[in-house]
């Protein structure tokens, strides 16, 4: 007999969320959720990792913020990372938000559109597909592949709230959707003509250039645009080693490591 094949898609789905969000073993932290600040927190985990040499913090591939946050909730992890607050109804069901860091949005583009900076007007432009070739825009004679995220999406939460032009923005209707800030990264180095949106991390620098917007960096204070990276755990069941992970990580002794990525300490 057939099994039908949504049935074996949603099962294969389960598989995956079950394996990233499997029990930890001993001395082993697994802090689940979004993609964002991905390369800042496992540069933390390293720095950890030589002070509690027994304790391993893994950071396994992105199931989102929701994902974290619903996998804390239930029991299958001791601490999510997320890239958006709690919704009254999660902070009712016992889970705490800590803070840990600014992490400022960024537009990024596959080098070859020959293009270092952009107004927010004409960003705006380029989202709505009113504007199709970067030549419009001082670069190449080349088509503009639009990469988005879904309306949830952190980064695109906060380009909606802070970026002028963003707040009733209606994506062209050619662009193609990315489900995580990995593959819209991807998904622009590898395409020519391509733009996207996401955290800003060193890592853009290979394969991709960031824009200046309204000619600002990401990393500039001015830069309108930020998510707050933080981490999500149950009120009274954190685990001894989640509770010195985070401890860590909001010390002032990891200040000038957030700094080196481009966020800003929750602290500061």
């Amino acid at each position: 007999m057939r099994v039908p094949l949504m049935r074996c898609l949603a099962v294969l789905v389960l598989i995956g969320f079950a394996t990233v969000c499997r029990p930890a073993g001993a001395g082993e932290l697994v802090v689940v959720g979004t993609g964002d600040g991905v390369e800042m927190l496992q540069a933390i985990a390293e720095s950890f990792r030589k002070v509690e040499p027994t304790i391993a913090v893994k950071v396994p591939p992105s199931i989102g913020s929701g994902g974290g946050i619903t996998a804390v909730g239930s029991g299958s992890a001791a601490l999510a990372r997320v890239a958006r607050v709690l919704t009254e109804a999660e902070r009712a069901r016992g889970l705490i938000y800590t803070p840990v860091a600014r992490v400022p949005s960024a537009i990024y583009v596959h080098p070859a559109a020959a293009i270092t900076q952009l107004s927010s007007q004409q960003l705006a432009a380029i989202y709505a597909g009113r504007i199709a070739n970067w030549k419009d825009v001082g670069g190449v004679d080349q088509r503009i592949r639009v990469v988005r995220r879904e309306e949830a999406d952190s980064t695109l939460v906060v380009l909606r709230a802070t970026m002028p032009g963003w707040k009733n923005l209606e994506f062209t209707e050619r662009s193609k959707m990315a489900v995580s800030t990995q593959e819209s990264v991807e998904t622009v180095r590898l395409t020519e003509g391509a733009i996207g949106f996401g955290p800003y991390s060193r890592a853009l620098d290979i394969g991709t250039r960031v824009v200046l917007i309204d000619g600002l960096h990401p990393s500039d204070p001015r830069y309108p645009s930020s998510v707050e990276f933080a981490y999500v755990h149950k009120q009274d069941e954190i685990t001894p080693d989640a509770a010195k992970f985070i401890a860590f990580t909001t010390s002032p002794d990891m200040t000038q490591l957030i700094r080196s990525f481009g966020a800003i300490p929750a602290q500061q």
